[in-house]
């Protein structure tokens, strides 16, 4: 592809990985804030990010452009894009029957599924288990949309294993300061899709840079998720809307959830004995409420029921 075909997100995705340090940090000011950055100067960008006009004038020449004005252009004709979606959503979906939403967006998630099934590596899979279970602490980073991913993951590898970290952050700054004694015996989750988050992303390079293990759930091969992950498990993401599909992360998720109960059943099973008698000890739920441990298997799946057949 041509580099005047890229847009300017894409430019920044594929350089970012050979970015000195000020134009990373200029980089994720962007892809954070495009909203405030397209109105500045590179004089005002420059210090909102802590580098000088230079610097941002070398930024924007590095990704291709002649100069600041043809790259605030850019950015300006990305952003429209992105609110015009809003048009375009209208315009696909005007006349249809709220029936006919239903069906064509379900329809998408199904389609989304079954393309995740085809191109997920079942050795990354595997691999992606193995580290959350040797790993000393495991890390997990998610922001915007992909924040209830994190979240979710975080509730149900609780229950599997401990020291468990969910990095919750309005910041760069922050997230490394949660993440400070991050080493070579951890493991850090990173779960990204477009627009992709370059917080995530410089969580990952930091661990990465570590030596820690990182795994990345993410879209594509092309993801910039990818540069610093071993373990990169791929699900489809793409919007039939101005809102992003989670369906196939979330299906992916619940499979390293499931995979990793059946690793070590029996460590589950006590965590969640102990779960259960606490919140009867302390009358969290009633007992006629929750009923997480009996004689039927822990997970209700068809792959343990094989010996019934």
């Amino acid at each position: 592809m041509e580099q005047q075909e890229l847009d300017i997100i894409t430019r920044m995705n594929e350089k970012y990985m050979k970015m000195s340090k000020g134009h990373k940090a200029i980089a994720a000011y962007i892809s954070d804030h495009y909203e405030q950055a397209v109105f500045m100067t590179a004089a005002k960008l420059g210090e909102t990010v802590g580098v000088s006009e230079s610097t941002v004038v070398r930024f924007a020449m590095g990704l291709g452009y002649e100069g600041y004005p043809e790259f605030q252009k850019a950015l300006e004709n990305w952003v429209k894009n992105k609110l015009n979606s809003v048009q375009k959503i209208g315009a696909k979906y005007g006349k249809s029957t709220q029936s006919e939403i239903l069906n064509s967006v379900l329809s998408a998630d199904i389609e989304k599924i079954q393309d995740t099934i085809v191109n997920l590596d079942p050795a990354a899979f595997e691999a992606a288990v193995d580290i959350i279970l040797e790993a000393k602490t495991v890390y997990l980073v998610g922001v915007r949309s992909c924040e209830p991913l994190a979240d979710f993951l975080h509730f149900y590898l609780n229950m599997i294993r401990g020291n468990v970290v969910l990095l919750k952050t309005t910041s760069v700054t922050e997230m490394f300061e949660q993440m400070i004694r991050i080493g070579e015996e951890d493991a850090i989750i990173g779960i990204s899709f477009p627009r992709y988050s370059m917080r995530t992303l410089k969580a990952m390079e930091f661990a990465n840079d570590r030596n820690a293990k990182v795994i990345t759930i993410t879209d594509s091969i092309h993801s910039p998720m990818n540069l610093y992950s071993s373990c990169n498990l791929l699900a489809r993401s793409d919007m039939v809307s101005i809102v992003d599909s989670l369906v196939a992360p979330l299906s992916v998720i619940n499979a390293l959830v499931v995979a990793l109960c059946l690793k070590q059943p029996e460590a589950v099973k006590q965590n969640l004995e102990t779960l259960e008698q606490v919140w009867n000890n302390y009358q969290v739920y009633l007992n006629d409420e929750i009923n997480f441990i009996d004689d039927e298997p822990m997970l209700n799946y068809p792959l343990m029921k094989q010996e019934d057949n």
